[in-house]
């Protein structure tokens, strides 16, 4: 396989997230190929340099939260009413 194609492969799978079943079968490669492919790629871009995968970033708020509104009326559940009467 091309390593256009195999890019394409990974660029795939980032931009639907495609499980490894489907995009073997699009690329008419089984599961296990169409995984060892995109860690490759994977592999291949991290050590580059270029290329990071993404990381959760720090919530930082510049303003100041003045009011917190929280909903916490109670719902009532329905329930079955318990018969006292047996219906045969």
């Amino acid at each position: 396989m091309s390593t256009e194609d195999q890019l394409l492969i990974t660029l795939e799978y980032w931009r639907e997230y495609r499980t490894y079943f489907h995009l073997g079968n699009s690329w008419v490669v089984n599961e296990s190929k169409a995984y060892i492919i995109l860690r490759k790629v994977e592999n291949i871009l991290i050590k580059s340099g270029l290329f990071n995968l993404p990381k959760k970033a720090l919530l930082e708020s510049n303003s100041e939260i003045e009011v917190i509104v929280v909903d916490v009326s109670e719902q009532e559940i329905e329930r079955p009413k318990k018969k006292t009467e047996i219906m045969l």
